[in-house]
This record gives C-alpha cells, structure tokens and sequence, in this order.
C-alpha cells in the first residue's frame, strides 16, 4: 500500500520543479512510510511512497520497463500479478523484480488501456509512456483506493492519492463546490466523482484516463460495471458450495505477503467468515484484532472472542472507551474532505491496534452491498411492494399528505415510526431509497440551507447522484437496484474511503476479499432471493456458513460499528458542539440559517429530538472549515459569496 503523486504538462514540456514534487510526495509519508522515490523528466514528475508488502527488497517506485520509456507508480495490490508473468514473459518482456508493480508497465506494452482488464486487485496508478507521450491513469473496479485529479489554469494536471497532496502544489483555486456541499450533507460524504473543491475531481471507480501531450484533458472511461443478471439458475446447495469455493479462492490471493499478515474481527458474519477461511488455508495460527467497548450496548467483543476460540487464532483485543472522543479533529485532517461517518473513530483505532502486530489486514468489507444484508434493503422492498400497488399519482399526494401530518415520532417503537415510511411511499423508487439513506433529508436541508446558498443550487439536488447511477443499472429489481446504487455510492464514498484513510494514517495495508470483482460479477448473476428470504438478509451467505460458524454469530441481530453520538451531545461534547456549531466558521461561509441550526442545537440537547447525525455532519464541516485554513504553499479557502 503506498500513496503517489504526479505533475504532468497537458501544454508542452515545461520543467517540473523538483520541490514541488518532492512537497506533494511527503505530505503522504503516512501512507508509506518505508521509502519514498521521485522521476523527473521534460514536462513529467511522478512521485511515490511506500509500504513495503511485496518484493520488499526490489519493488521500489517509480518503476520502469527494459528500456526506461515507461514508468509507473502505483498504490494497491495486484493479486493475480503471478499468473501474468509467465504470460508476458512468453511475449518477451524481461522482468527484473519480482513486483506486482512490472507487471503493469509490462501490460500496458502488451495490450496498451486493455492492461486493466487483466488486473484482479485494488488499485490506483499513473503510468508515463515517453514514446507515445500519453498519461495513462487508472482505478480499481470497486474504489478501493483513491485518486484525485486537478486541471490548472495553465494546463498543467496534477494528481495524488489523497486530496492534501494537491493542495500542497501550491496552484490549486481552493473554491468550494456548492454541489458537493448539497451532497455532503445529504449522505455524509461527497461522492464520486466530485470533491469539495470546485475543479478538482476523483477519477471514478472502473474508469482510465488516457491524456495525450497536446491535446484537451478527456473524460474518463469507464472499463466496467456489475450487471445484475439476477438469471443463474443454481440451486441453493450447488450456489453454498460454490460460494464457498470462490470465497477461500479470494482469501487465498489476498493472504500472499511478504510481511505480517492478519484480519480484522468484529464478531459479525462477513469479518468471521473471511477468518474461518483464512484459518481453513493457513499453517499457522491467524492473528486477528478487534476492539472492545466500555460500553455494552456497542461491545462485540465476546463474538469475536467466540469465534477466535474456534479457529485457535492469535487473539488481540484493545478496550476502547465509549467516550473515546479525542480524535475528533485529527480524524478531520485525515479525510481532508468533509466526511460525516462516526465510525471513523472505532474504525481508526482497530487499524492503530492491527499495525501493533500485522503489516496488512484482511476485513469483512463489501459483504452487506453484494449479499444484501443491510436491513434498508429489506425495508425498501416492502415498500417497493406497496408501491407497485398504487401509482405515483395517487401515492405522491395520499402518503405526502400522511407524512406531512404524522408527527415525527424518535422516542416510539419503531413499528410506530410511520413518517418517513409515509414520505417514502410518495416518492419513486430512486427518491425513496435516497431519502432513507440521507443523513438530512430534502427537507431539513432545505430548512438549513440559507436563502443564498439555496440559489446558488438553482435546484440542484444531491438526488441526482442516484438518479444517474440508476440510469445505468439495468435492472429494475428492487433489491438489485439499490445494491447497485450502493455500490456505486456508499461502498466507495463512505465504506472505502474509511478505511483507506484510517488504515493509511498507521501504514496499513487493508485488503477485502469481499470485494473480489469476480465474486462480485457471479453474485450479480444470483437471484434476489438467494440474498433476502423470508425476511433474512444474506440469506445464501449465512446457509453457506452454518457448518463454519455459530448459529448466534450468524442469526443475531446485526450492530455495527458505532459510537454514542446522543449521549455525547447532551453531555461531555455539549459544549463543544455549541461552539463549533454555533459559534465557529459555520456563520462565516454564508450557507447556512444560524436561527435553524440554534434550534438543531436546543431540541436535541432538550431531548426533544435526537438530531446527533446532523449535529455530529454539521461538526465534521465546521472541522474541515478550520482544517482548510491553507498551509505555507497552500491558497487560502475560497467559501461561496453571500
């Protein structure tokens, strides 16, 4: 795992300043930390980090092939670099390491932008090929790791594997995008392909850029997407057995290190079932980590403990406690983004626990978007049901009238939380599932949002992010749909962004087997059914893991990683939330109406309302505010007029 940078003339070949590159480079040391290497050419400068994992002793970068005229730097992990070899070799390219990361100058001469479609792993990389003056850059299928790109004024494109990077070129506009902070706040990050500054782009997961010295910067071509078939005719044994094939296949690849080696393990089914599979393949005892709470109601522990016992593993577990609020404001320099999911904080102190023993981590990630085990998928097809029912037209005034009236009930049963099923029910599929997963609904953004800052949007809503993945989906199934959006939104924006950010700030390499492209593609092809039956999610996977693992590892309810927001708010941060949310720089940027947020601020530390989500996302901005204050080579923050 590594981080890499990158200067290139779109215009001509006008010198690189080496301390410009060299600046950029080490503003992410962090991410690799075990050697650092600049290439410096007429109108190119590529920059890299890195975490020794494979080929420790030859695979520095920036890397070239046999002649010198392509070189790349790269940040991921090819997983089937061992099979290409031979095959390259055979077109007689000579390899001089025994590196994953030849093996990608050596494709890109064999089968040129094709290259990727060979690749099995996560990755980001920027290849220079000087006889073809081309910039070739490309990101893995599922967004696993990151890549940010700006086009300058003066036609230079810079790029780097976190957005600090870029700011520290120094010719960066620091403007922010009005968009991204609709979107921000509608689902707790911005999501691809925009940033918050205003120019400044994430190349999208499954997309290359090709750029040509001379000519105007492309868009980005996408070289995949998972179709939801839903047309495999397998049965519910033939599908366990093979599942369970694929998944010790996909543990397999990732378990090849030249260092440290082990997992996270939560005690929930996707982290318990990539150790059952682990152990199932090793020689040696696994080492897994995990963090227990202080706090019961968030403690897991005792699961994984469970199923450590099992598997004989290496058990190492780090009390945390509930009120582990400290790391507020360095998690805010680590996203550099606003970004909103309070799991950050558990998530960085079990990578923090995992570096005290292991060098990479394998987790459980990606296993609720492809097998469908968030319980909203569950909810949205009963709705989808009702749906089907009655036509907008007669839903859109019927359960908007219903939800307008019924009182917005935090403190019920949950059965008799009928607003936002009411809400839900007056909108379209795409509408409905974007208005359960929002952190502030259509509504209380609207509210929030300061008349200035409303026409600013002119209309724009955060919405259309779905809308557009939708319109690519192909599917109309209820569930594959919103696995789909997932994929393409919360996977990526949120889940992948999280733990990159927080793996990378101790050197850690995390890999998912859960998000193998090749799993991902075969379980696209599964009907629904095998995924939510009789009102349990990941219904195939749990069935496949029954001979593996407890029945109350399995069926229990799920609790997810998080934190006590509430309960904060109205205690030790009271304070502090007032401050940063009443009297930081939210006032100053002009977006928002100070009386709506005061009142935000009131109702929940009354206990009338638990407005924590929107608090803690309201925070996390006024963090990123602060934070983007601009550093010694940075521009100042551009905030939108009044």
């Amino acid at each position: 795992m590594c981080g890499i940078v990158g200067i290139f003339d779109c215009v001509g070949k006008r010198a690189v300043v080496p301390a410009v590159l060299e600046r950029m480079n080490e503003r992410q040391h962090h991410r690799g930390p075990d050697g650092g290497g600049v290439h410096i050419e007429p109108g190119v400068g590529l920059g890299h980090r890195r975490l020794a994992i494979i080929d420790v002793a030859t695979g520095q970068q920036p890397l070239f092939n046999e002649d010198g005229s392509v070189v790349v730097v790269f940040n991921g992990e090819i997983y089937n670099f061992q099979e290409l070899i031979p095959e390259l070799t055979a077109l007689g390219h000579v390899f001089k390491t025994r590196s994953d990361t030849e093996v990608i100058v050596h494709a890109w001469e064999a089968w040129g932008e094709a290259c990727v479609q060979r690749f099995r792993g996560m990755f980001a990389f920027a290849l220079w090929d000087r006889n073809r003056q081309t910039l070739f850059m490309a990101r893995d299928r599922l967004g696993v790791k990151p890549l940010y790109y700006a086009l300058l004024p003066d036609g230079q494109l810079i790029f780097g594997s976190e957005l600090k990077a870029l700011l520290a070129h120094g010719g960066l506009r620091r403007e922010i995008d009005p968009y991204a902070v609709e979107e921000y706040f509608a689902l707790g990050y911005v999501p691809e392909p925009r940033t918050i500054v205003l120019g400044c782009h994430k190349l999208p997961p499954a997309a290359t850029l090709t750029v040509r010295r001379g000519r105007p910067l492309p868009a980005p071509v996408s070289y995949w997407d998972v179709r939801f078939s839903l047309d495999n005719k397998v049965s519910d044994g033939e599908a366990m057995e093979e599942l369970n094939r694929r998944l010790r296949e996909s543990v397999k690849l990732r378990m090849i290190s030249e260092v440290p080696l082990g997992a996270f393990l939560s005690g929930g089914v996707d982290s318990s079932a990539v150790v059952a599979a682990m152990a199932s393949q090793s020689d040696s005892p696994v080492k897994t980590c995990s963090i227990a709470f202080s706090d019961p109601a968030f403690d897991e522990s005792a699961y994984a403990r469970q199923v450590a016992e099992q598997y004989r593993t290496t058990h190492f577990v780090e009390q945390v406690d509930s009120d582990d609020f400290a790391l507020i404001d360095q998690l805010v320099g680590l996203y550099d983004e606003p970004y909103a999911d309070s799991s950050a904080l558990p998530t960085y102190r079990v990578c923090e626990l995992a570096r005290k023993h292991v060098t990479v981590a394998l987790s459980g990630d990606g296993g609720d978007e492809s097998f469908g085990g968030y319980r909203r998928y569950r909810l949205h097809m009963n709705e989808e049901y009702l749906r089907a029912w009655l036509p907008l037209g007669l839903r859109r005034p019927l359960f908007g009238l219903l939800g307008s009236l019924y009182p917005k009930a935090d403190w019920a049963p949950r059965p008799l939380r009928a607003k936002s099923t009411f809400e839900a029910l007056a909108r379209d599929s795409v509408q409905a599932y974007f208005h359960g997963v929002s952190i502030l609904r259509d509504g209380m953004r609207q509210r929030m949002f300061s008349s200035s800052f409303r026409s600013k949007l002119a209309g724009y809503n955060a919405v259309e992010v779905f809308r557009q993945h939708a319109a690519r989906a192909g599917t109309d199934d209820p569930l594959a749909l919103v696995q789909y959006l997932d994929l393409k939104t919360y996977l990526v924006g949120d889940i992948n962004t999280k733990v990159d950010r927080a793996s990378m700030a101790h050197s850690l390499e995390v890999r998912e087997p859960l998000m193998d492209h090749p799993l991902v593609e075969w379980l696209a092809t599964l009907p629904s059914s095998l995924k939510v039956r009789g009102g349990e999610g990941k219904w195939l996977f749990k069935k496949a893991m029954e001979q593996q693992l407890p029945h109350d590892i399995l069926y229990r309810r799920k609790m997810g990683f998080a934190v006590p927001l509430a309960r904060w708010f109205r205690g030790p941060l009271r304070e502090r939330v007032r401050n940063s949310i009443l009297h930081g720089d939210l006032a100053d940027t002009g977006y928002f109406d100070m009386k709506v947020l005061a009142e935000l601020v009131r109702d929940h530390e009354s206990g009338v309302r638990d407005y924590s989500a929107p608090l803690w996302t309201l925070m996390m901005f006024e963090g990123f505010l602060r934070n983007a204050a601009g550093g010694e080579h940075e521009q100042p923050l551009v905030r939108a007029a009044h």
